[in-house]
C-alpha cells in the first residue's frame, strides 16, 4: 500500500472509529448505515460533491459551508454532518470514500457479516446478487453483503474479493491466461 493511502486510511479509520461508538451509544447505527449509503450514492453521482471533498482550491470555511448544507439536503444524521462539518474544518474531507468503507466494515463485522466486492460485465440482476451472496454464504459460513460494480472490459464472468481474497472468473482473465498460454508454445 502506497504512503498517501495508508495515511488516508488511518486517518478514516479513526473518525470511522469514533462516529461507530457514538451512534452505537446512540442508538443511532442504523442511521449511521442510512448515511454512508447515501454519501457513497454521492461519490458515485455527483462529480461536484466529488470536487468538493478534494479539490484543495476550496477554503476550510467554503468547504464546511458546502458540507453542512449538503448534510442537511441529503438528510444525514445529525452525528454523520457533524462529522463532516469536523473534517472539513480539518481539512480532512479528503478521506470520506476510505470513511465510508471503513464504516461499512466496522458495521458489518459488528454484525457477524461479510462484505463482497463483486464486479461483473453488465449489472447484477436481484436473482444474481442473492445466488453470489447465498454461495458465498455457504462457503465463508457468515452472512455476506453484495457491494456490487460493473467493469464493461471484464467481456463475461465476476471477480469477487473478499478481504484477502480473489476470486477471478471473468473471460478477460482467461483470455488472457490463454494468451500467456500460447506464448509460452511459440
Amino acid at each position: 500500500m502506497s504512503e498517501p493511502a495508508s495515511i488516508s486510511t488511518g486517518i478514516a479509520s479513526r473518525y470511522a472509529t469514533a462516529v461507530y461508538a457514538l451512534a452505537k451509544e446512540g442508538n443511532a447505527v442504523k442511521k449511521i448505515e442510512s448515511d454512508v449509503e447515501t454519501l457513497n450514492t454521492a461519490m458515485a453521482e455527483s462529480a461536484d460533491f466529488n470536487a468538493l471533498i478534494h479539490s484543495p482550491v476550496y477554503s476550510r470555511s467554503e468547504q464546511a459551508a458546502a458540507i453542512s448544507a449538503i448534510a442537511k439536503k441529503a438528510g444525514l444524521s445529525e452525528l454523520m454532518g457533524n462529522t463532516l462539518a469536523l473534517m472539513a474544518e480539518k481539512r480532512r474531507l479528503f478521506v470520506v470514500p476510505q470513511l465510508v468503507q471503513a464504516l461499512r466494515d466496522i458495521i458489518a463485522e459488528d454484525k457477524g457479516e461479510l462484505t463482497a466486492d463483486v464486479t461483473s460485465a453488465t449489472a447484477l440482476t436481484k436473482e444474481q446478487s442473492d445466488k453470489v451472496a447465498k454461495t458465498l454464504k455457504a462457503r465463508m459460513g457468515k452472512d455476506v453483503t453484495i457491494n456490487a460494480s460493473v467493469d464493461e472490459s471484464l467481456i463475461g464472468g465476476l471477480i469477487v474479493k473478499v478481504g484477502s481474497k480473489m476470486i477471478d472468473t471473468s473471460i478477460r482473465s482467461k483470455l488472457s491466461s490463454l494468451q500467456n498460454a500460447m506464448k509460452e508454445v511459440g
